[in-house]
């Protein structure tokens, strides 16, 4: 479908997507050829114009999917729907070194549970923190549904900082939500349990004993991080709470939170009574939380609150006495309670249901103003009348699911679970404007900045919990399938069916690609879990190895093509710590390091140090090496640990008979002056234009320029050597030197392309 250039795009839409029998350079088939032997019509066509990304160019969008049961991050560009990176949050990720080495390893320990180590999790909702209820593109957090904790991620490099683990909470599936400006990550409970740590009580006490929650975890945007200190949380009944959305605009400060299985029933198939879904879904409605977390969080900070395993809970019946907590009935099995961009209406629909019902923020604080309820609930919660909160409810089709926003105002776009179809529909007048098909049986849909006060419209994306027969069988277990849908028009159209193969992705949040602002290198000797110097980070010239009783530590660096130490010599028993530093600074220059049969994996990209820790508990040779195909020399780029038995007395052994002559010697000084007048060339070129307004190609300029300092000193041996006619030394030093030679050009012709496809001017001009 993508098998035609940008220009031969522009002429099939031209003429109205007419076949074409245009023609290009790069082949000799006809457009008109490509259509009939691949089976593909006008409508394809079509589709896949707007959804080609050109070689060379990048997507409008960026997606952050949830990866499930893998515990990670997947993401993706919208509209080419091309795959750009795993980030690792609850589960170790080997590319990356996640896990692996020392600073992730903490990470990970952060959410540990009751001294265990967890390594797996199932990830659902992601959010980008916001300013003002718009995207800022700074940080992404997710949460754990198996193992309730919440995971921050820095948007400048893509990786976890931090997790968190909810201390009072079994489980929960309404995470990660926030506030308008970031203030609070909200987090609900999802199956009621006891709050107490390590308590026991019977499920015939489930309605006295158990509880739910919702939590506000505070974000300190400087940090960067979750502050547990001055987070909070409010008890529920053991009602299931399950998403949640925080108000904007004239609802900014409070937040609502939807349920299921507000019956309270415990099942016991086992014990011959009806199953959960039964005892479940009994009713007709259920409840809509309306929380004032503004005024809960003042009553927290005025000792309102009370200890449960270390951690600020608002008591029920404080909640109800200070007027913090109402309740709304709700259609039944909702999933989903979604704030419109002006802040004034909440949308809900329950999958048991045919409607979304659409609540007004004005009339709930009417209610609660007059003190008009219905009643309480069992646990004393004042309850607001259905009708008394409700500004529309519109009929949309089977299995109502999910709601987002578009940029045209008063439009929405709803899954239809049972109906595998997505409704778009008007919540201002409510009617239905339009649906369409999806395969199969759509969870989620996600609009581009859907949730925020500022949607982008344009594209849509179906989350389908079945692929059936869109792909090619690979067995069993098939891929789930985000579809990508064209909103921009009055009909939405099927854009592109794309396999996810990670996990079960369960939602997914999307912002304007020029709002993500990543680092391309960090600071030389920076430890990028913390943000801080590393400890181990030492520079060129610096390297050494540390030997304290049976501790022995490395300090050594990374640079194209050379890992330095070459040799760490350790003893059986020794534990030993390798601290690397990447001394690259052009974008892109990853390293990577592993020993074999260690266990032990860093990914260390330009600038960041990181350490790896293991006990030399076996003597031997063990190889290690750079891992990421770095250079021409990459598998030249290797070392050795030698783990010598105790007590080991070195072995005398005769030096290696010389290989190389005068001749040689000579053949290698004439390759370096050769390579030189490459050089000389390209630094003519880079020098006499504004290179200095490019920031990637500075920091490439900063390391040819390194790389050439280096060549001095390795000039000077091989002329001593030389001098000496000991060819052998002269020959491998000016080979040394040519392999600096060859890294200065390859940067520096990169930086020349560079500056050619980015329209540099000549200086003065």
């Amino acid at each position: 479908m993508k098998l035609f250039s940008k220009k031969t795009t522009s002429l099939v839409v031209a003429a109205g997507l007419g076949l074409v029998a245009a023609s290009s350079s790069w082949s000799s088939e006809s457009l008109q050829d490509v259509m009939k032997r691949r089976g593909l019509s006008q409508q394809d066509l079509l589709a896949a114009s707007k959804t080609y990304v050109p070689t060379g160019k990048r997507d409008e969008f960026v997606a952050f999917s949830s990866g499930g049961q893998s515990g990670q991050i997947i993401v993706y560009g919208i509209p080419s729907m091309r795959i750009l990176k795993y980030i690792g949050v609850f589960t170790p990720e080997p590319w990356q070194g996640y896990g692996f080495d020392e600073s992730s390893k903490k990470v990970l320990a952060g959410g540990s549970i009751d001294g265990k180590q967890i390594t797996w999790g199932d990830t659902h909702h992601p959010a980008i923190s916001e300013t003002d209820g718009k995207y800022d593109g700074q940080f992404l957090f997710i949460n754990d549904k198996a193992n309730p904790r919440i995971a921050v991620v820095d948007l400048r490099d893509f990786e976890t900082k931090q997790i968190v683990v909810n201390p009072i909470y079994k489980s929960e599936h309404g995470g990660t939500f926030v506030t308008p400006n970031t203030d609070y990550v909200i987090e609900a409970a999802q199956y009621a349990a006891p709050l107490e740590n390590k308590k026991f009580y019977p499920l015939e006490q489930f309605n006295e004993k158990y509880r739910g929650g919702v939590t506000y975890w505070k974000f300190d945007r400087k940090e960067g991080r979750i502050d547990t200190k001055k987070s909070f949380s409010l008890e529920l009944p053991p009602y299931s709470q399950d998403l949640s959305d925080a108000g904007k605009g004239p609802s900014d400060g409070w937040s609502f939170t939807n349920s299921f299985c507000t019956e309270r029933y415990v099942g016991g198939i086992e014990k011959g009574r009806p199953p959960y879904e039964a005892g479940c879904s009994a009713k007709d409605t259920d409840y809509m939380h309306v929380v004032n977390w503004k005024k809960a969080a003042e009553l927290v900070a005025a000792g309102k609150a009370k200890k449960i395993n270390g951690h600020d809970v608002l008591p029920l019946d404080v909640s109800i006495k200070e007027g913090i907590l109402f309740l709304v009935p709700e259609p039944k099995s909702p999933h989903g309670v979604d704030v419109t961009p002006d802040g004034k209406l909440i949308t809900v629909a329950g999958k048991l249901d045919t409607h979304v019902s659409v609540f007004s923020f004005e009339k709930i604080m009417a209610a609660i103003k007059a003190g008009k309820f219905e009643g309480k609930d069992p646990y004393g919660i004042p309850v607001i009348a259905m009708q008394d909160a409700l500004h529309k409810q519109v009929q949309l089709g089977l299995g109502p699911l999910h709601t987002q926003y578009d940029s045209k105002k008063c439009v929405a776009y709803t899954s239809l679970y049972v109906d595998s179809q997505v409704a778009k529909w008007d919540y201002c007048e409510g009617k239905v404007l339009d649906k369409i098909s999806v395969h199969y049986n759509i969870g989620h849909l996600m609009t581009m900045e859907g949730d925020s006060m500022d949607p982008k419209g344009r594209y849509l994306v179906a989350l389908n919990k079945l692929a059936i027969d869109r792909f090619v069988p690979v067995g069993p277990l098939h891929p789930q399938n985000h579809q990508l849908i064209d909103i921009s028009n009055d009909k939405m159209q099927l854009l592109y069916d794309m396999p996810l193969p990670l996990g079960e992705p369960h939602y997914v949040v999307a912002i304007e690609a020029s709002k993500l602002k990543p680092a391309v290198r960090y600071k030389m000797g920076t430890d990028s879990r913390t943000d801080k110097p590393h400890p181990g980070a030492v520079r060129a010239g610096e390297e050494k190895t540390v030997k304290k009783g049976n501790k022995v530590e490395v300090f050594g660096t990374l640079i194209r093509s050379h890992i330095t130490p070459e040799t760490i010599e350790v003893e059986v028993g020794d534990e030993v710590t390798v601290n690397l530093t990447n001394l690259e600074r052009a974008q892109d220059e990853t390293h990577g390091f592993t020993v074999s049969t260690y266990n032990v994996h860093a990914s260390i990209e330009p600038g960041k140090t990181v350490s790896v820790k293991f006990k030399a508990d076996k003597e031997g040779v063990y190889p290690y090496y750079c891992t990421e195909f770095c250079s021409a020399l990459h598998l030249e780029m290797q070392g050795y640990l030698l783990v010598k038995p105790k007590g080991y007395k070195e072995v005398k052994v005769a030096e290696q008979k010389a290989i190389y002559t005068k001749a040689d010697y000579e053949k290698q000084v004439k390759k370096i002056a050769d390579t030189q007048a490459v050089i000389d060339s390209v630094v003519g070129f880079i020098t006499s234009v504004n290179y200095k307004d490019f920031p990637d190609v500075v920091a490439m300029v900063e390391d040819a320029t390194d790389q050439l300092g280096k060549m001095p000193a390795a000039k000077a041996k091989h002329e001593e050597a030389a001098k000496k006619g000991d060819w052998q030394n002269a020959t491998l030093w000016a080979e040394q030197v040519w392999q600096y030679q060859v890294k200065t050009a390859d940067l520096g012709l990169r930086a020349k392309t560079y500056l050619e496809q980015n329209g540099a001017k000549k200086v003065g001009k």
